[in-house]
């Protein structure tokens, strides 16, 4: 098997390679300040890295821990993920760790003034937002009738890489060579990477990172286990997948001839129903009318008549005339 000389920057091992360490920072504050759109004041000029582990329950919850978490100068919080597999409820667990993480500032004693914002960033090889054209998207707290911010210290940006689909020469921003990295770097060759780069060093930087030749054995190890662990994650979720869509089916198969059954059922009855109702009332009208008849014919008879005269005129027969 032929590698290519870039690791995958998707790989959750890869990725904290990159973001998740001291030494990387001039990678992570520049990739904050361009994905967050960060301006004037906003602008991360340095950060400090913290434990990702949010609370205790985290393990006993079979949550994994965040990627990156870290604080900028100011005291703002900052959570970056990286999420390959499409799980479900994705877009709560982001805002249960935005929540958890602006919960966890404050000590007993301490004043809610002292709070300071939190920002998610996530990056996810799937699409979460179905509807959204726009492969980035921007979430806070909006007043409904005026959109005015007054809610300010949680604040969520997207990113769903399969929306993205530039080519190498249509990158034209620091966001779109950003998005070609973490989506094609492993495909990338040496040449192509310097035009990614195009002159930005943080990006230079992360593929340096990336360099497989780089990497010691154990490292490497680490790496492939992380991409086994993806593969059999998301393999087990489309498995849950098609064996739901089969169960549905089947499921609605069978409820389908259940109600087809009663349907035919309820309408058979009332067919029935409407059927004999037109036949009593067929055959009452029918034994109406020849009582009438044998009525006419019995005075017919006492008047002197004779059968057969009585017969041809009423349409009756000899046995019927003669049963009166």
């Amino acid at each position: 098997m032929i590698f290519g000389k870039f690791l995958d920057p998707k790989n959750d091992v890869a990725f904290k390679q990159i973001f998740g360490q001291e030494k990387n920072k001039d990678i992570l504050i520049p990739f904050l300040n361009e994905m967050l759109t960060l301006k004037g004041s906003k602008t991360i000029q340095d950060i400090q890295f913290l434990k990702p582990n949010l609370d205790p329950d985290a393990a006993a919850k079979k949550q994994s821990v965040v990627d990156v978490l870290c604080q900028d100068h100011e005291g703002r919080q900052y959570i970056v993920e990286m999420q390959v597999a499409k799980t479900k409820g994705f877009e709560k667990r982001a805002q249960y760790y935005a929540a958890k993480t602006y919960s966890k500032q404050l000590f007993q004693g301490d004043e809610y003034t002292q709070l300071k914002e939190v920002i998610f960033l996530a990056i996810t090889d799937f699409i979460m937002f179905k509807d959204k054209i726009s492969y980035k998207s921007d979430h806070v707290i909006l007043d409904q009738e005026t959109h005015e911010k007054d809610l300010k210290d949680l604040a969520f940006t997207f990113v769903e890489l399969p929306k993205f689909n530039k080519t190498l020469n249509e990158l034209s921003t620091v966001t779109d060579r950003w998005l070609y990295f973490f989506k094609y770097a492993e495909r990338t060759t040496e040449q192509d990477a310097e035009q990614v780069v195009g002159g930005h060093e943080e990006i230079g930087r992360a593929y340096e990172v990336l360099n497989r030749f780089s990497w010691t054995d154990d490292q490497i190890f680490i790496y492939e286990q992380e991409e086994k662990s993806e593969r059999d994650l998301k393999a087990m979720i489309a498995a849950g997948i098609d064996e739901g869509e089969a169960r549905g089916r089947a499921e609605g198969r069978a409820e389908g001839l259940a109600k087809g059954l009663v349907k035919g059922r309820v309408e058979g009855l009332a067919k029935g129903r409407a059927e004999g109702r037109v036949k009593g009332r067929v055959e009452g009208e029918i034994a109406g009318k020849t009582k009438a008849k044998i009525e006419i014919a019995r005075k017919m008879i006492q008047s002197g008549m004779s059968i057969e005269a009585v017969v041809e005129i009423t349409g009756l027969t000899r046995s019927e005339i003669e049963n009166t």
